[in-house]
């Protein structure tokens, strides 16, 4: 079972909801119009078919219209997932959503807080044979708030999963803006390290105690494991910034995907989905918009992130 997880950037439909970013209003000089939309529905299509996961969980949706015409346009190039789901209880500007080709027991959302600067996370209970899988999708907070806002997000997280039970099946995955060792590379941001070098990924989630690959990592009940782990340092990444590589798209699993009984991570089967038509020069080949005032859509480009893959054994 091949489980994924993609930051499509920014697929807004073209209805008016007022709660756009400007070049998103459709049809304006920015050129948000059913050509392009259709152009990058297409797009985002292509590099999930070449995934070919069994459940796909996507970050920056607008809304469930524009998630139906993903599923649509998947289903025309015959990649047919028969369930799907978006976490639109709050009218935030872009949602997080699943597909998938496994039906799930329940569906609900986490408020992390009221506010609209933290996106809901997510839950959904997997419907597979004699095993219960769990899965929480996530966006936090972006770069652009500090640290603290990410650690709300966390400790929402932990807090559901700790009433679910230590020795549950648990998968979090999504756009955590947060590297496997944010706890490393922010300590010197004063903007982002409000928090006495405190990170939500690393110290809140416990993955900090496991550095190793997952065949020598033994994981204390409660605790999670971040896959990046699990591949060689030069494959930890789904974003360049600045010519940087960053791995701010993770999948991190509970110890018993770990303990080769029921069902379990696939050793060594993480990565990051990076065909070279992703790639313009050295950096991904995001979704074009020109930058001057107004920004126009060029109707080409995919998403500024890749996306990654991790598979998992029924036993």
């Amino acid at each position: 079972m091949k489980i994924a997880t993609y930051n499509v950037e920014n697929l807004f439909d073209l209805q008016k909801s007022g709660h756009e970013y400007m070049e998103y209003i459709p049809y304006t000089p920015s050129m948000w119009n059913k050509v392009n939309y259709h152009k990058k529905l297409k797009n985002i299509a292509q590099v999930i078919q070449g995934m070919n996961a069994d459940v796909i969980v996507l970050q920056e949706i607008e809304s469930l219209q524009s998630l139906k015409d993903l599923r649509y346009t998947l289903k025309q190039i015959g990649l047919y997932y028969q369930y799907y789901k978006i976490a639109d209880k709050k009218n935030t500007t872009i949602k997080v959503a699943l597909l998938s080709k496994i039906p799930f027991i329940y569906s609900k959302e986490l408020q992390v807080t009221s506010s609209y600067k933290y996106r809901n996370i997510l839950e959904v209970k997997l419907k597979l044979p004699d095993n219960e899988l769990y899965l929480f999708v996530n966006h936090w907070k972006s770069k652009a708030g500090p640290e603290s806002m990410r650690i709300v997000s966390a400790k929402k997280l932990l807090e559901r999963t700790q009433q679910l039970g230590k020795d549950k099946n648990i998968i979090l995955l999504g756009d955590f803006n947060s590297h496997y060792q944010e706890n490393k590379i922010f300590i010197r941001k004063r903007r982002h390290n409000d928090t006495n070098g405190v990170t939500g990924i690393n110290n809140i989630l416990k993955t900090n105690d496991y550095k190793y690959s997952a065949s020598l990592t033994n994981v204390k009940e409660g605790d999670f494991y971040n896959l990046w782990y699990d591949t060689k340092d030069i494959n930890r990444y789904s974003y360049i910034f600045r010519g940087k590589k960053e791995a701010l798209d993770n999948i991190l699993i509970s110890s018993s995907l770990l303990n080769d009984k029921n069902i379990s991570y696939k050793k060594g089967s993480i990565t990051s989905y990076k065909p070279e038509y992703l790639f313009k020069r050295k950096n991904i080949y995001r979704w074009q918009v020109r930058g001057k005032k107004p920004r126009v859509h060029k109707g080409k480009g995919f998403s500024d992130h890749l996306g990654v893959t991790a598979e998992f054994v029924l036993h």
